[in-house]
């Protein structure tokens, strides 16, 4: 099969190599359309350190069954599929609960590091566990089911946030996640829902999926316009999807006393933190790590329009262009925000 294989680090190759054989448990998957992470635009050079070449990323995708194990149920040849990025064992005391997404054994399609390696689908085909396979409606496309991975990481974000109805909230970063939680924070109950973000264009993008107010933190004080149309008092929730530390600080500035920041992005892994202000005014912060038996109820909030991604998506591209979109994305161009690969 054709594969996109990081060869060394920002150097991919379009390679045959040799078609996965489905384990009794896993199913083949004829892959139709994959999303070019942000992450895998990082491990592109190498900075996360989680994806040692040779390596074929990709992990947020759809596609057809064409095989299944011999110990495979619920699922048969000609199904339309997506599945999930994450890999739990199912027998930790984290699955056991209910927490697979903090699996002790946890293994990420696409990703190989110094604990495992799995190649992940910018390839003709890829095998699954059953378990993470997710049936798609007929209303979602290939193309939309690629976006359903990033849909849960927003949902799930949501969901870990507690909100009230009618709750004033900020989502800090209008990037991919970011305009998703503008959604999810929409049908949640949300009565105004502000976004930060230093681009025009994706607070523009935000004002479409659904925030009331946009600023642009480079040309205005975001804080100051906030705390404005909140009377003095703070947005009730706050979920920041960025990772860095102004952003942050930013996100913490425009909260009510004893209100809740939910943290999504993770491009640092240290940030300055104002611990004086989340004490004094008992704030609540809480992480937020990919998503967690979210993929049914994203299915169905896509399925009947109540979160679209169409509009995120920039371009849908043949897998023998993928590597140029690749260096594209990489070089930060312009108005670029998904690019779906179509092996």
């Amino acid at each position: 099969m054709k594969a996109l294989v990081l060869t060394e680090y920002k150097k991919l190759d379009l390679q045959d190599v040799p078609r996965p054989e489905p384990k009794p448990n896993e199913l083949l998957i004829r892959v139709r359309a994959c999303g070019i992470c942000g992450s895998d635009v990082h491990g592109f050079d190498g900075s996360t350190g989680r994806r040692i070449p040779p390596v074929i990323m990709g992990h947020e995708a759809a596609g057809v069954v064409v095989a299944t194990g011999s110990a495979v149920q619920g699922f048969a040849e000609g199904d339309r599929v997506t599945f999930d990025s994450m890999i739990s064992c199912g027998a930790c005391a984290f699955c056991r609960r209910g927490d697979s997404n903090l699996c002790d054994s946890r293994q990420v399609l696409g990703v190989s590091c110094t604990e495992f390696k799995r190649d992940g689908a910018f390839a003709e085909y890829v095998v699954v566990p059953q378990h993470i396979a997710f049936r798609l409606p007929e209303a979602v496309s290939f193309e939309q089911a690629a976006m359903v991975e990033p849909v849960s990481v927003a949902v799930h974000a949501v969901n870990l946030t507690p909100i009230t109805l009618g709750d004033t909230a900020l989502v800090v970063g209008a990037g991919m996640i970011g305009l998703l939680i503008v959604q999810a924070l929409r049908i949640s109950g949300c009565a105004r829902i502000f976004a930060i973000d230093l681009d025009d264009a994706r607070l523009a993008m935000a004002k479409e999926m659904g925030a009331d107010e946009v600023f642009n933190a480079k040309t205005c004080d975001a804080k100051a316009e906030i705390l404005k149309r909140t009377g003095g008092r703070g947005v009730d929730i706050a979920l920041e999807a960025v990772g860095a530390t102004q952003p942050i600080a930013t996100a913490i500035a425009c909260l009510r006393k004893g209100g809740t920041l939910t943290l999504v992005g993770n491009v640092a892994p240290n940030i300055d933190l104002p611990l004086q202000a989340v004490v004094t005014r008992q704030l609540r912060l809480q992480g937020s790590c990919a998503s967690c038996n979210d993929y049914p109820a994203c299915i169905e909030l896509m399925s009947r329009g109540a979160i679209k991604v169409d509009p995120l998506i920039s371009a849908r591209v043949p897998l023998d262009e993928a590597a140029n979109w690749f260096e594209r994305l990489y070089a930060h161009e312009p108005n670029l925000m998904k690019v779906i690969v179509q092996p």
